[in-house]
């Protein structure tokens, strides 16, 4: 048994991958891992290099908030840093992709198209659930001051 507040690495992943935070970051991977395997079956895997490096940022997201590291390291603001990562992600795949399905004509590239589409919103989703200032908004009280 362990002590109470601490739990061993697949315990804590598996806990973190029940949340709605960690559903949306395996969706990302998951779909990253499939562009990634479009691409490189293309006839033009030039494009690789997107899918790997939003792969490796949201692997690391992941093991940052399943090893507890936010409030650990609390000189990064980790809510600005991932909105950041899922913005630039979420544009830069939705671009590429369009590209791809426009100018390619091969199977293997399309469907990297549409996986790089699915991305892009899933990564647009988690842009907006992660904004950091949505989560502190309430909303405005709607009698009068004096109380009539």
């Amino acid at each position: 048994m362990e002590p109470s507040g601490t739990q061993s690495c697949p315990g804590a992943c598996l806990a973190f991958s029940r949340t709605h935070k960690g559903l949306v970051l395996l969706g990302e991977i998951a779909l990253c891992v499939l562009v990634l395997v479009c691409y490189g079956a293309s006839r033009t895997p030039s494009y690789t290099g997107l899918a790997a490096c939003e792969l490796v940022f949201a692997v690391l997201v992941l093991l940052a908030w399943v090893c507890r590291l936010p409030p650990r390291l609390p000189l990064l603001h980790w809510g600005w840093t991932d909105f950041t990562r899922c913005i630039i992600g979420c544009l830069l795949f939705l671009i590429t992709s369009l590209i791809v399905i426009i100018g390619h004509r091969d199977g293997a590239g399309i469907a990297a198209g549409v996986f790089g589409i699915l991305a892009g919103i899933l990564l647009g989703y988690d842009a907006y659930i992660t904004l950091p200032t949505r989560q502190g908004h309430s909303a405005a009280p709607t009698e009068s001051p004096d109380g009539a």
